[in-house]
């Protein structure tokens, strides 16, 4: 059995989710199920969960793990960016919570030392995510056929094909499975 060190966490980007602002009732949902998730990855070896800075998935993914490490201290995070300028386009609120991030995790890396010149970048860029990941958890749904996430899912499976790369996908209906758990611990208290 191949030991699952290294997970690629990507997935949605928040206007894909209709997600605005931190207070935004899925986003708490999304941190249920990726805590969830990343426990039960560092409970069989997780040490390391990379993902890139989108705003969506990767960034909540990011948020998930840094509030795990007091529990799972060896848990280290790391964010890599396709070039340089990544998020250079963004409002400012959006650029300072990035910057925010990349003070926090354990790792920054850029795939490409330049700033963003042609689309050849963004395929890198999943290339090396590939290739420096042992599985790859995903939050995609194929009927939501205008995501940017479809390449990265569709390059998942590809690289499955091949290569031992497990890859766990959530879709809207486990995103709605989660949703009723989180619910459900809430009447819990």
């Amino acid at each position: 059995m191949v030991k699952m060190q290294r997970i690629w966490i990507t997935g949605f980007k928040a206007f894909e989710l209709g997600l605005f602002g931190n207070k935004d009732p899925k986003k708490q949902v999304l941190l249920y199920a990726l805590k969830r998730l990343m426990v039960q990855q560092i409970e069989d070896g997780l040490e390391w969960v990379i993902t890139g800075g989108q705003l969506g998935i990767e960034q909540i993914a990011i948020e998930a793990a840094m509030t795990l490490k007091p529990d799972y201290p060896e848990l280290k995070v790391a964010m890599m960016l396709p070039f340089t300028d990544f998020g250079a386009q963004w409002n400012s609120q959006n650029q300072q919570q990035l910057n925010l991030w990349r003070d926090q995790v354990d790792f920054v890396g850029y795939v490409s030392q330049e700033k963003y010149s042609n689309a050849g970048q963004l395929q890198s860029y999943q290339n090396f995510m590939l290739n420096h990941t042992d599985c790859g958890l995903i939050f995609f749904d194929e009927q939501a056929t205008q995501s940017t996430a479809r390449y990265a899912f569709q390059g998942m499976k590809q690289y499955s094909k091949t290569m031992s790369y497990p890859v766990t996908q959530i879709d809207f209906d486990r995103l709605q499975e989660y949703a009723d758990e989180y619910a459900e611990s809430l009447n819990d208290w």
